[in-house]
């Protein structure tokens, strides 16, 4: 405080701690009358300070940068059936709002764990969950992979088990995180950026043939060949693909056969297709998922329910695959057969909810 005053006094001596301090606090202006950057986004970055504000975004039937909101919350917690005193477990933490509604449901008895392999959001969801009064007698978050989930709890078998499949809406708003191509940013994709490869040192050790494979498996995309060939060219000719924005570039290109017309809505369709499977390889999400589905029923207790969210065809058809699968073998009593999609409301307030599929079943 005295340094305070003396400053505001108009001291020579200005004190630099203070002065460091006053700089990372200020907020970060922008051109125009609206923010455009992530960063810029200060009201949707801070929604409890900005409740009105972040309101009026989500009426239009958009996502608020670096929030993420919860899909058919209401439809999980129908089929869950969480009782007061009973254990659970949220595989997939993210945003914490799923995690946030079956607390309640527990009503301040019981224990809810919680797995993310995220260190930078799941950090940031343990706060918020917190500062709401879900502290460790009631959560616990591990960081660690969803896979592993017969080691987050040792011995304790679960009444409920969720997982959402999806990124989440923070990774794939924040450019730093490398998820989407409409922001320039390093072409990472990394769920946890601490750990394996980046999607750019990945594309430099597939070989044309592999690029190709895995765009076919992980995305189902029509023009796999020529965007194979594209990248390829690219780094014979020394260039680079480093960034979001070349590899939307190179899309670009590799699309330039396409009649004007189709061109532009095909390379942001193939773009979408091509970061997804790319995010899918750098992170395993395949072999996770598999031996997730596969350890699924050891941790269920008798009677014990899972709902899984998936949102593209390849993570559908190994659950459905695995889930059919498992009530033939014995280990489940009853699954969906039918999948359970969002109402077209909610649709409207998330559009990035079209995709998903709900698929549920009940341990034997």
């Amino acid at each position: 405080m005295k340094k305070l005053g003396h400053f505001l006094n108009g001291s020579a001596e200005i004190n630099e701690d203070f002065m460091m301090e006053q700089q990372h606090k200020r907020r970060v202006r922008y051109k125009g009358t609206h923010p455009r950057s992530y960063k810029e986004k200060y009201k949707e970055l801070n929604p409890e300070k900005y409740r009105a504000d972040v309101e009026k975004i989500m009426q239009k039937g958009k996502t608020p940068a670096g929030m993420h909101i919860p899909i058919c919350v209401n439809e999980i917690l129908d089929f869950l059936q969480i009782q007061p005193g009973q254990v659970g477990l949220d595989a997939t933490l993210g945003y914490g709002g799923h995690t946030r509604r079956m607390l309640e449901c527990l009503q301040g008895q019981g224990h809810l764990y919680a797995t993310d392999v995220d260190p930078i959001e799941s950090e940031k969801t343990k706060a918020r969950l917190e500062a709401l009064g879900y502290g460790e007698d009631i959560l616990t978050i591990r960081r660690m992979n969803f896979a592993q989930l017969d080691e987050v709890a040792p011995g304790q078998k679960f009444d409920f088990v969720l997982a959402d499949l999806g990124v989440s809406s923070m990774q794939i708003d924040n450019p730093e995180r490398g998820f989407t191509f409409k922001q320039d940013g390093p072409l990472d994709l990394r769920l946890d950026p601490t750990a394996g490869v980046t999607a750019a040192q990945r594309l430099r050790e597939l070989e044309e043939d592999e690029l190709i494979g895995m765009l076919v498996e992980n995305s189902d995309e029509p023009y796999a060949e020529q965007i194979a060939r594209a990248v390829m060219q690219t780094f014979r000719k020394g260039g680079n693909i480093e960034t979001t924005r070349q590899l939307a570039g190179v899309i670009e290109q590799a699309l330039a056969f396409l009649p004007a017309s189709e061109r532009k809505e095909a390379v942001k369709k193939s773009c979408q297709r091509t970061f997804q499977a790319l995010r899918i390889d750098v992170n395993s999400e395949f072999e996770v998922l598999y031996a997730f589905l596969e350890k699924l029923p050891t941790v269920l207790k008798s009677g014990g329910r899972a709902a899984i969210l998936t949102f593209h065809s390849g993570e559908d058809r190994l659950v459905k695959k695995a889930f059919r699968q498992g009530m033939r073998e014995g280990f489940y009593s009853e699954v969906a057969r039918d999948v359970i999609r969002p109402s077209a409301e909610e649709c409207f307030r998330n559009p990035r909810a079209h995709s998903t599929k709900m698929r549920w079943a009940i341990k034997a």
